[in-house]
Protein backbone atom coordinates (compact mmCIF):
# COMPACT_ATOMS: atom_id res chain seq x y z
CA UNK A 1 0.00 0.00 0.00
CA UNK A 2 1.22 3.09 -0.93
CA UNK A 3 0.25 6.90 0.06
CA UNK A 4 0.30 10.18 -1.88
CA UNK A 5 2.17 12.82 -0.43
CA UNK A 6 1.10 15.88 -1.90
CA UNK A 7 1.44 19.73 -0.35
CA UNK A 8 -1.53 22.06 0.00
CA UNK A 9 -0.88 25.57 0.07
CA UNK A 10 -4.32 27.48 1.38
CA UNK A 11 -3.21 30.74 -0.38
CA UNK A 12 -3.82 28.86 -3.64
CA UNK A 13 -6.49 27.67 -5.54
CA UNK A 14 -7.23 23.62 -3.90
CA UNK A 15 -6.34 20.89 -6.13
CA UNK A 16 -8.11 17.92 -7.23
CA UNK A 17 -5.77 14.92 -6.47
CA UNK A 18 -5.26 11.47 -8.78
CA UNK A 19 -5.14 8.08 -6.54
CA UNK A 20 -4.59 5.53 -9.23
CA UNK A 21 -1.72 3.34 -7.22
CA UNK A 22 -2.63 5.33 -4.09
CA UNK A 23 -4.56 3.58 -0.98
CA UNK A 24 -4.06 6.70 1.18
CA UNK A 25 -3.56 10.35 1.29
CA UNK A 26 -0.61 11.93 3.12
CA UNK A 27 -1.47 16.01 3.01
CA UNK A 28 1.00 18.68 4.66
CA UNK A 29 -1.05 21.70 4.59
CA UNK A 30 0.54 25.36 4.28
CA UNK A 31 -0.77 28.81 4.74
CA UNK A 32 1.39 32.02 4.42
CA UNK A 33 4.62 29.91 3.87
CA UNK A 34 3.97 28.27 7.19
CA UNK A 35 3.07 24.42 8.20
CA UNK A 36 -0.26 24.20 9.79
CA UNK A 37 -1.17 20.22 9.84
CA UNK A 38 -0.60 17.01 8.59
CA UNK A 39 -3.40 14.84 7.20
CA UNK A 40 -3.24 10.78 7.04
CA UNK A 41 -6.32 9.26 5.52
CA UNK A 42 -7.15 5.62 3.98
CA UNK A 43 -8.93 6.12 0.81
CA UNK A 44 -9.18 2.50 -0.20
CA UNK A 45 -10.04 1.94 -3.84
CA UNK A 46 -10.59 5.58 -5.20
CA UNK A 47 -9.53 6.81 -8.18
CA UNK A 48 -9.08 10.59 -7.01
CA UNK A 49 -10.66 13.60 -4.73
CA UNK A 50 -12.08 16.62 -6.63
CA UNK A 51 -11.12 19.94 -4.72
CA UNK A 52 -14.25 20.27 -3.19
CA UNK A 53 -13.47 17.04 -0.97
CA UNK A 54 -9.79 17.72 -0.61
CA UNK A 55 -11.24 21.20 1.12
CA UNK A 56 -13.66 19.05 3.25
CA UNK A 57 -10.95 17.02 4.35
CA UNK A 58 -8.42 19.85 5.47
CA UNK A 59 -10.57 22.12 7.21
CA UNK A 60 -11.99 18.47 9.27
CA UNK A 61 -8.93 18.28 10.35
CA UNK A 62 -7.29 21.77 10.64
CA UNK A 63 -9.89 24.56 11.12
CA UNK A 64 -8.71 25.04 14.86
CA UNK A 65 -4.53 24.97 13.55
CA UNK A 66 -5.89 27.68 10.64
CA UNK A 67 -7.77 29.57 13.24
CA UNK A 68 -4.55 29.63 15.38
CA UNK A 69 -2.23 29.99 12.60
CA UNK A 70 -4.31 33.45 11.65
CA UNK A 71 -4.25 35.07 14.37
CA UNK A 72 -0.42 34.62 14.86
CA UNK A 73 -0.20 36.17 11.57
CA UNK A 74 -2.40 38.69 11.86
CA UNK A 75 -0.56 40.02 14.86
CA UNK A 76 2.12 41.26 12.46
CA UNK A 77 5.38 40.58 14.27
CA UNK A 78 8.76 41.70 12.62
CA UNK A 79 11.89 39.66 12.34
CA UNK A 80 13.34 40.18 15.82
CA UNK A 81 17.75 40.07 15.92
CA UNK A 82 19.31 37.87 14.75
CA UNK A 83 20.17 34.75 16.66
CA UNK A 84 23.41 33.42 17.89
CA UNK A 85 25.56 31.60 15.43
CA UNK A 86 24.14 28.33 14.57
CA UNK A 87 26.43 25.20 13.31
CA UNK A 88 24.28 22.19 11.72
CA UNK A 89 26.04 18.61 12.37
CA UNK A 90 25.25 15.82 10.08
CA UNK A 91 26.90 12.34 11.74
CA UNK A 92 26.97 9.94 8.64
CA UNK A 93 28.17 6.61 8.06
CA UNK A 94 28.56 4.74 4.72
CA UNK A 95 25.32 6.77 3.32
CA UNK A 96 26.93 9.10 0.46
CA UNK A 97 23.13 9.88 -1.42
CA UNK A 98 21.35 10.73 1.59
CA UNK A 99 24.08 12.82 2.72
CA UNK A 100 24.17 14.77 -0.62
CA UNK A 101 20.24 14.82 -0.95
CA UNK A 102 21.09 16.56 2.57
CA UNK A 103 22.87 18.72 1.67
CA UNK A 104 21.33 20.34 -1.17
CA UNK A 105 18.09 20.76 1.04
CA UNK A 106 20.50 23.17 3.47
CA UNK A 107 20.97 25.04 0.25
CA UNK A 108 17.31 26.11 -0.19
CA UNK A 109 16.71 27.70 2.86
CA UNK A 110 14.23 30.70 2.93
CA UNK A 111 14.91 32.92 4.80
CA UNK A 112 18.51 32.36 3.88
CA UNK A 113 21.14 31.93 6.99
CA UNK A 114 22.60 35.70 6.40
CA UNK A 115 19.12 37.32 7.44
CA UNK A 116 18.19 34.99 10.32
CA UNK A 117 22.08 33.70 12.74
CA UNK A 118 25.21 35.67 13.00
CA UNK A 119 27.06 32.67 11.85
CA UNK A 120 25.75 29.59 10.20
CA UNK A 121 28.12 26.65 9.45
CA UNK A 122 27.59 22.96 8.19
CA UNK A 123 29.12 20.10 9.44
CA UNK A 124 29.53 16.43 8.23
CA UNK A 125 30.88 13.62 10.83
CA UNK A 126 31.60 10.85 8.69
CA UNK A 127 31.59 8.07 11.64
CA UNK A 128 34.22 5.29 10.98
CA UNK A 129 33.95 5.83 6.76
CA UNK A 130 34.71 2.61 4.89
CA UNK A 131 35.78 4.32 1.66
CA UNK A 132 35.77 7.99 0.59
CA UNK A 133 32.58 8.42 -1.24
CA UNK A 134 31.08 11.00 1.35
CA UNK A 135 34.24 12.73 1.64
CA UNK A 136 33.46 13.04 -2.37
CA UNK A 137 29.82 14.43 -2.09
CA UNK A 138 30.95 16.56 1.04
CA UNK A 139 33.34 18.17 -1.67
CA UNK A 140 31.20 19.05 -4.37
CA UNK A 141 28.92 20.99 -1.75
CA UNK A 142 30.34 24.90 -1.49
CA UNK A 143 31.48 26.20 2.22
CA UNK A 144 30.64 22.41 4.42
CA UNK A 145 33.12 21.07 6.97
CA UNK A 146 34.12 17.49 7.00
CA UNK A 147 35.95 15.34 9.50
CA UNK A 148 35.99 12.03 10.00
CA UNK A 149 35.45 10.22 13.77
CA UNK A 150 36.70 7.03 13.66
CA UNK A 151 35.42 5.12 16.51
CA UNK A 152 31.89 3.52 15.29
CA UNK A 153 28.97 4.77 16.80
CA UNK A 154 26.33 7.94 16.25
CA UNK A 155 27.34 9.11 19.89
CA UNK A 156 31.11 9.04 19.09
CA UNK A 157 29.77 11.21 15.86
CA UNK A 158 28.24 13.54 18.15
CA UNK A 159 30.51 14.06 20.67
CA UNK A 160 33.42 15.13 17.54
CA UNK A 161 30.42 17.54 16.23
CA UNK A 162 30.67 19.24 19.65
CA UNK A 163 33.98 19.35 19.75
CA UNK A 164 34.74 20.58 16.28
CA UNK A 165 31.53 23.40 16.07
CA UNK A 166 31.77 26.76 16.34
CA UNK A 167 28.42 28.11 16.51
CA UNK A 168 26.39 28.84 19.44
CA UNK A 169 23.76 26.21 19.13
CA UNK A 170 24.52 23.03 17.55
CA UNK A 171 21.80 21.57 15.52
CA UNK A 172 21.75 17.56 14.78
CA UNK A 173 19.91 16.43 11.82
CA UNK A 174 19.81 12.81 10.81
CA UNK A 175 21.64 11.85 7.18
CA UNK A 176 18.48 10.45 6.41
CA UNK A 177 16.25 13.51 6.77
CA UNK A 178 15.70 16.68 4.30
CA UNK A 179 15.25 19.91 5.62
CA UNK A 180 11.87 22.05 5.00
CA UNK A 181 12.75 25.85 3.73
CA UNK A 182 11.48 27.45 6.73
CA UNK A 183 13.79 24.72 8.95
CA UNK A 184 16.03 27.57 10.24
CA UNK A 185 13.13 30.19 10.22
CA UNK A 186 11.78 27.85 12.73
CA UNK A 187 14.62 27.42 15.03
CA UNK A 188 15.08 31.32 14.72
CA UNK A 189 11.89 31.89 15.87
CA UNK A 190 11.49 28.95 18.77
CA UNK A 191 14.69 31.08 19.83
CA UNK A 192 13.11 34.39 19.40
CA UNK A 193 9.82 33.15 21.47
CA UNK A 194 12.09 31.13 24.07
CA UNK A 195 15.14 33.57 24.36
CA UNK A 196 16.18 31.67 28.12
CA UNK A 197 15.44 28.35 26.13
CA UNK A 198 18.66 25.75 25.96
CA UNK A 199 16.99 22.77 23.92
CA UNK A 200 15.17 22.90 20.65
CA UNK A 201 13.44 20.16 18.76
CA UNK A 202 11.06 20.30 15.70
CA UNK A 203 8.35 18.89 13.95
CA UNK A 204 9.30 15.43 11.53
CA UNK A 205 7.28 14.55 8.71
CA UNK A 206 7.03 11.70 6.35
CA UNK A 207 9.68 11.80 3.08
CA UNK A 208 7.63 9.26 1.44
CA UNK A 209 5.23 6.95 2.05
CA UNK A 210 5.67 4.23 -0.73
CA UNK A 211 5.52 1.21 0.89
CA UNK A 212 3.86 -0.88 3.57
CA UNK A 213 6.29 -0.59 6.11
CA UNK A 214 6.46 3.12 5.47
CA UNK A 215 2.84 3.37 5.87
CA UNK A 216 2.37 1.47 8.87
CA UNK A 217 4.94 3.46 10.95
CA UNK A 218 3.19 6.67 10.19
CA UNK A 219 0.04 5.40 10.94
CA UNK A 220 1.13 4.61 14.29
CA UNK A 221 2.16 7.82 15.19
CA UNK A 222 5.70 8.07 13.45
CA UNK A 223 7.70 10.86 14.99
CA UNK A 224 5.25 13.52 14.66
CA UNK A 225 4.45 15.84 18.24
CA UNK A 226 1.99 17.72 16.50
CA UNK A 227 1.32 21.31 15.58
CA UNK A 228 0.76 23.02 18.74
CA UNK A 229 4.54 25.07 20.11
CA UNK A 230 5.67 23.27 23.17
CA UNK A 231 7.69 24.89 26.09
CA UNK A 232 8.46 22.10 28.53
CA UNK A 233 9.83 23.10 32.02
CA UNK A 234 11.36 21.34 35.06
CA UNK A 235 8.04 20.65 36.56
CA UNK A 236 4.98 19.46 34.40
CA UNK A 237 1.67 19.24 36.32
CA UNK A 238 -0.26 17.39 33.65
CA UNK A 239 2.42 14.56 33.13
CA UNK A 240 3.56 13.09 36.47
CA UNK A 241 6.14 11.83 35.16
CA UNK A 242 8.40 14.57 33.70
CA UNK A 243 10.89 14.67 32.62
CA UNK A 244 11.90 11.04 32.70
CA UNK A 245 9.47 10.03 29.32
CA UNK A 246 12.23 12.03 27.38
CA UNK A 247 10.42 11.10 23.87
CA UNK A 248 7.71 13.38 24.65
CA UNK A 249 10.43 16.50 23.94
CA UNK A 250 10.78 15.58 20.47
CA UNK A 251 13.13 13.22 17.85
CA UNK A 252 16.59 12.76 17.73
CA UNK A 253 16.31 13.35 14.07
CA UNK A 254 16.07 17.16 13.99
CA UNK A 255 17.31 18.72 17.51
CA UNK A 256 19.44 21.44 18.77
CA UNK A 257 21.05 22.45 21.83
CA UNK A 258 22.95 25.20 23.41
CA UNK A 259 25.93 24.03 22.64
CA UNK A 260 28.53 25.27 25.70
CA UNK A 261 25.79 23.42 28.16
CA UNK A 262 26.04 20.25 26.46
CA UNK A 263 29.81 20.38 26.95
CA UNK A 264 29.35 21.16 30.69
CA UNK A 265 27.24 18.37 31.04
CA UNK A 266 29.65 16.24 29.93
CA UNK A 267 28.59 15.25 26.28
CA UNK A 268 26.46 12.74 24.88
CA UNK A 269 26.92 9.34 26.65
CA UNK A 270 28.88 6.69 24.02
CA UNK A 271 27.23 3.72 25.79
CA UNK A 272 23.90 4.60 23.83
CA UNK A 273 23.48 5.05 19.93
CA UNK A 274 26.74 2.61 19.70
CA UNK A 275 25.51 1.72 15.94
CA UNK A 276 24.15 -2.24 15.70
CA UNK A 277 23.92 -3.59 19.10
CA UNK A 278 22.28 -0.45 20.55
CA UNK A 279 21.05 1.86 17.89
CA UNK A 280 19.25 4.41 20.24
CA UNK A 281 19.04 6.14 23.62
CA UNK A 282 21.24 8.84 23.23
CA UNK A 283 18.75 11.17 21.87
CA UNK A 284 16.54 10.38 24.87
CA UNK A 285 19.67 10.54 27.39
CA UNK A 286 20.37 13.74 26.19
CA UNK A 287 16.89 15.19 26.33
CA UNK A 288 16.58 14.05 29.86
CA UNK A 289 19.76 15.71 31.22
CA UNK A 290 18.87 18.72 29.31
CA UNK A 291 15.37 19.32 31.03
CA UNK A 292 16.91 18.31 34.39
CA UNK A 293 18.57 21.64 34.55
CA UNK A 294 15.59 23.15 35.08
CA UNK A 295 15.84 25.64 32.01
CA UNK A 296 13.18 26.02 28.86
CA UNK A 297 12.90 22.88 26.60
CA UNK A 298 11.22 23.80 23.60
CA UNK A 299 9.41 21.98 20.57
CA UNK A 300 8.36 23.58 17.51
CA UNK A 301 6.64 23.10 14.47
CA UNK A 302 7.82 25.29 11.94
CA UNK A 303 11.61 23.76 12.61
CA UNK A 304 10.46 20.82 10.97
CA UNK A 305 12.31 18.13 8.64
CA UNK A 306 10.84 15.36 6.55
CA UNK A 307 12.49 12.19 7.34
CA UNK A 308 12.61 9.10 5.23
CA UNK A 309 11.26 6.01 6.96
CA UNK A 310 12.27 2.71 6.75
CA UNK A 311 11.27 0.88 3.59
CA UNK A 312 11.20 -2.79 4.70
CA UNK A 313 9.33 -4.91 6.79
CA UNK A 314 12.52 -6.44 8.16
CA UNK A 315 13.61 -3.23 8.85
CA UNK A 316 10.33 -1.72 10.16
CA UNK A 317 10.71 -4.91 13.05
CA UNK A 318 14.03 -4.57 14.12
CA UNK A 319 13.63 -0.55 14.25
CA UNK A 320 10.69 -1.48 16.96
CA UNK A 321 12.59 -3.52 18.57
CA UNK A 322 15.91 -1.25 18.81
CA UNK A 323 13.47 1.16 20.25
CA UNK A 324 12.39 -0.84 23.32
CA UNK A 325 16.13 -2.27 23.66
CA UNK A 326 17.31 1.47 23.88
CA UNK A 327 14.42 2.99 26.07
CA UNK A 328 15.41 0.61 28.52
CA UNK A 329 18.64 0.88 28.42
CA UNK A 330 18.14 4.57 29.15
CA UNK A 331 16.25 4.39 31.79
CA UNK A 332 18.50 2.07 33.64
CA UNK A 333 21.70 4.26 33.05
CA UNK A 334 19.35 7.03 34.01
CA UNK A 335 18.22 5.36 37.53
CA UNK A 336 21.76 4.55 38.68
CA UNK A 337 22.76 8.13 37.73
CA UNK A 338 19.87 10.29 39.13
CA UNK A 339 18.76 9.05 42.34
CA UNK A 340 16.41 12.01 43.23
CA UNK A 341 14.37 10.68 40.34
CA UNK A 342 14.51 6.92 40.71
CA UNK A 343 10.86 6.82 42.16
CA UNK A 344 9.16 8.23 38.49
CA UNK A 345 11.59 6.32 36.64
CA UNK A 346 10.10 3.44 38.32
CA UNK A 347 6.95 4.49 37.55
CA UNK A 348 7.77 4.95 33.89
CA UNK A 349 8.99 1.30 33.76
CA UNK A 350 5.41 0.35 34.77
CA UNK A 351 3.59 2.40 32.84
CA UNK A 352 5.74 1.43 29.72
CA UNK A 353 5.28 -1.98 30.25
CA UNK A 354 1.60 -1.86 30.83
CA UNK A 355 1.25 0.45 27.89
CA UNK A 356 3.21 -2.54 25.30
CA UNK A 357 1.00 -5.12 26.97
CA UNK A 358 -2.19 -3.26 25.88
CA UNK A 359 -1.05 -2.58 22.59
CA UNK A 360 -0.64 -6.36 21.88
CA UNK A 361 -3.41 -7.37 23.37
CA UNK A 362 -5.20 -4.73 21.06
CA UNK A 363 -3.21 -6.24 18.10
CA UNK A 364 -4.18 -9.85 18.82
CA UNK A 365 -7.41 -8.55 18.55
CA UNK A 366 -7.12 -6.69 15.18
CA UNK A 367 -7.95 -3.05 16.61
CA UNK A 368 -4.04 -1.92 16.22
CA UNK A 369 -2.27 -0.88 13.28
CA UNK A 370 0.87 -2.85 13.63
CA UNK A 371 0.93 -6.55 13.74
CA UNK A 372 1.22 -8.13 16.57
CA UNK A 373 5.38 -9.40 15.73
CA UNK A 374 5.87 -5.61 15.51
CA UNK A 375 4.18 -5.09 19.10
CA UNK A 376 5.85 -7.48 20.26
CA UNK A 377 9.00 -7.55 19.29
CA UNK A 378 9.26 -3.75 20.99
CA UNK A 379 8.12 -5.61 23.75
CA UNK A 380 10.31 -8.05 24.01
CA UNK A 381 12.99 -5.42 23.12
CA UNK A 382 12.42 -3.30 26.34
CA UNK A 383 12.85 -6.92 28.45
CA UNK A 384 16.18 -7.14 27.15
CA UNK A 385 17.18 -3.38 27.48
CA UNK A 386 16.05 -3.50 31.39
CA UNK A 387 18.09 -6.26 32.26
CA UNK A 388 21.95 -5.46 31.45
CA UNK A 389 22.08 -4.13 27.99
CA UNK A 390 23.20 -0.51 29.75
CA UNK A 391 25.79 -2.51 30.66
CA UNK A 392 26.91 -4.43 27.86
CA UNK A 393 26.74 -1.57 25.87
CA UNK A 394 29.65 0.12 28.38
CA UNK A 395 31.69 -3.03 27.84
CA UNK A 396 31.25 -2.70 23.90
CA UNK A 397 32.74 0.64 23.97
CA UNK A 398 35.52 0.38 26.18
CA UNK A 399 36.48 -2.26 23.58
CA UNK A 400 36.20 0.59 21.08
CA UNK A 401 38.20 3.12 22.72
CA UNK A 402 40.96 0.16 23.46
CA UNK A 403 41.03 -0.25 19.86
CA UNK A 404 41.88 3.42 18.80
Amino acid sequence: MRYLRATVDLDQELPSLCLKGYGGLALTVVRRGRLIEFVLKETGARDSFSASEVSQLIFSHANVAIVADQIRYERGRSLPAKMPSVTVAICTRDRPEWVDRCLSALTVLNPAPSELTAAFEVLVVDNAPPDGRTADVVARHTGVRYVVEPKTGLNFGRNRALREAKGHFLAYIDDDVVVTPGWLAGLHEAWNDNPDAIAFTGLVLPFALETEAQVLFERRGGFRRGFQKKRFCAVDLHNPLAPCGAGVFGAGANMAFDRKIVVEIGGFDEALDTGAPLPGGGDLDMFYRMARIGKPFVYEPQFAVLHDHRRESKQLRRQYWTWGLAHMAFIVKSYRSDRAFRAPLRKLVRWWFVDQISQLWKSLRGRHVLPPAMVALELWGGVVGLFGEYDRSVRRVAKIRDQQ
